[in-house]
């Protein structure tokens, strides 16, 4: 398999197997991107041989990796996803969203509709699943570096999650790159207290990486999500996704996200958050700053931990008249 990361001081590097090695002549793995849709080939046939031999883990161990693609305009990066698409995901939410018990929340009927209808034959169109934003290119967060729960959330909170990133051609055609594994970080007491909500609980940052792996997602992942205060680990469980684990082809997630007009503007950047069955949240527990965001997964190269942190207070927003 090729990994590619992204140093936040610039360069891309590789790794194939245990190797390492930083590409000499490339700035960013979005120029790479770039490079290939214009030649029209992939990304790994455009890699440039040599380079100088780099220790990758001691790098992230420095704080030195970026996300694994950024544009160089922000707001022109888009984080984006889908809910309730594996198979484990219906019975946490349908717990936070349930009505009585003769009447199906919203949360299972989606969740059924996917089970019904969001595999569709190759070619064909399932249906819409749950979709959500969560912010552009700013709130893309390194590996290592804290993901900042606002003064005014009721929680921050991990979600273990594998992320697509694509770029747009000139064309208007969607590229994808790879996949990573993410954390999309969330709110879930808001928002447990009304489904309405959820778009209010998924404006927070996200982090990303370290490793992009390229080609199509396995069809089978399996990782493990663990919280760590301090040198105790508090929660530990695994993960599961990919296709096989999903009640959403890959596919039929990208179509719904992609057949939006102003999603398929030429150089813009997406980083797509395909949804989790697995939460601390779901065990009763709360992270408090401090405490140390793990995902692992032995498929997707080198674990992702962000520490918690949270914001301090401004008080309300002020706006100004012209």
């Amino acid at each position: 398999m090729t990994f590619l990361s992204q140093l936040k001081t610039g360069g891309v590097i590789v790794r194939e197997g245990a190797q390492a090695r930083l590409l000499p002549g490339l700035s960013s793995t979005y120029a790479l991107a770039q490079a290939a849709i214009a030649a029209g080939a992939g990304l790994a046939d455009l890699l440039p041989a040599g380079g100088e031999t780099v220790d990758l883990p001691a790098l992230l161990a420095a704080g030195a990796i970026d996300v694994p693609v950024r544009h160089p305009e922000p707001a022109r990066m888009y984080l984006c996803g889908t809910g309730l698409t594996h198979l484990g995901s219906a019975a946490t939410r349908d717990a936070m969203h349930a009505g009585t018990s003769e009447q199906l929340s919203d949360s299972m009927k989606m969740f059924r509709m996917g089970l019904e209808g969001g595999k569709p034959a190759a070619g064909g169109i399932g249906v819409q699943p749950e979709w959500f934003y969560k912010g552009p290119g700013t709130e893309a967060v390194a590996p290592g570096d804290p993901l900042t729960s606002p003064a005014f959330a009721l929680d921050g909170g991990e979600e273990p999650e594998i992320a697509g990133f694509y770029v747009i051609g000139p064309d208007g055609v969607p590229n994808r790159l790879g996949f990573s594994l993410a954390n999309e970080f969330s709110d879930h007491v808001t928002e447990r207290i009304n489904y309405l909500f959820l778009a209010h609980s998924k404006l927070r940052p996200a982090s990303f990486g370290p490793e992009l792996r390229l080609g199509a997602l396995p069809a089978h992942v399996e990782g493990r999500s663990r919280i760590l205060r301090g040198d105790t680990v508090i929660f530990d469980q695994p993960f599961l996704s990919g296709e096989e684990n999903m009640s959403h082809t890959i596919a039929n997630l990208e179509h719904h996200h992609f057949k939006y007009a102003p999603f398929r503007r030429p150089g813009d950047l997406h980083v797509h958050m395909f949804g989790t069955a697995t939460l601390s949240f779901a065990a009763q527990l709360t992270a408090q700053p401090g405490d140390v965001f793990e995902i692992s997964s032995p498929q997707f190269g080198l674990p992702l931990r962000n520490p918690l942190a949270v914001a301090p207070a401004t008080g309300p927003a002020v706006v100004h008249s012209l």
